[in-house]
């Protein structure tokens, strides 16, 4: 399963995934993909699940995210090189990308459950999918 796949799927506008899924499968793109995530717009708000900010650090979202089914791992893709493409445990990589200004998408349930963080304030947010697929144009 191709992690990056189902987010976009899952998570991005209707009218912008044909575009991403072009870029993620295209490594001449995916550069483009990645830089782009640090003030990232193309985020389906209707999956948006806020964080109260008191539970704003790795240890609360890692509980938020244990609680709605995430496993111990997640899947990263980040415009940190070190971190990009990797699979790592959850706890980890919360503590790798939070509040550090970067891009970042924590695939937790592939295409169900995951976690993104910005480089703008406030763009911190669990993307969670509750009934199946969202309606809307694919491309």
């Amino acid at each position: 399963m191709n992690h990056e796949e189902e987010l976009i799927k899952a998570f991005f506008v209707p009218t912008k995934r044909e575009r991403y899924l072009d870029m993620v499968a295209n490594p001449k793109k995916r550069k483009k993909f990645l830089n782009e995530l640090y003030h990232f717009k193309a985020l389906d708000p209707r999956c948006f699940v806020s964080i109260p900010p008191s539970q704003q650090d790795p240890e609360q979202i890692a509980s938020i995210l244990t609680k709605k089914g995430a496993p111990r791992s997640c899947w990263v893709t980040s415009t940190e090189a070190e971190l990009d493409g990797k699979e790592m445990l959850l706890s980890k990589a919360l503590k790798e990308v939070v509040g550090r200004q970067i891009g970042a998408f924590l695939s937790c349930i592939p295409g169900k459950l995951a976690y993104f963080e910005g480089e703008e304030r406030g763009d911190r947010w669990i993307l969670e999918r509750r009934n199946g697929p969202l309606k809307g144009r694919s491309g």
